[in-house]
This record gives C-alpha cells, sequence and structure tokens, in this order.
C-alpha cells in the first residue's frame, strides 16, 4: 500500500498490523474518500503555481469540487 494512502486509512480507523484483528475496528469510508479527494485538490492548487501547466490544474480542481460538493 502506498505510505500517503496508508497514512490516510489510518486516520479513518484502519489498522496495518494483518498480524491483529479487531472485529470492532471501524473504518469510516466516507472520511477516507474525504482525505483522498482534498489530497488530490491540494496537488491541484499548491503544485507548479509558475509553470504553464498551472491554469488547467486550477480549472480540474473546480471540476473536482463541482463534481464531489466540496471546497477545500
Amino acid at each position: 500500500m502506498n505510505e500517503q494512502i496508508k497514512l490516510l486509512a489510518e486516520q479513518c480507523g484502519f489498522r496495518s498490523n494483518p498480524d491483529v484483528y479487531d472485529r470492532n475496528q471501524s473504518f469510516d469510508i466516507p472520511k477516507f474518500a474525504e482525505l483522498i479527494l482534498q489530497e488530490c485538490l491540494n496537488q491541484c492548487y499548491n503544485r507548479g503555481m509558475n509553470d504553464e501547466l498551472y491554469e488547467g490544474q486550477l480549472k480540474a480542481a473546480s471540476y473536482i469540487e463541482k463534481h464531489f460538493g466540496v471546497k477545500v
């Protein structure tokens, strides 16, 4: 599992130790989806601000926000 995804999953209740099974373990799927979405939007807004692709990144972020009904 990608380390960044693992860190986000752990914030939502995922336990990465396969030797420990906890039947009471809960995993907050909506929160996990929201965290991934926030990371994606942050990448759009905070990468390459001075390059020729930045306008497209901002447009993509706007489309993503509208599609999922969120705002950073």
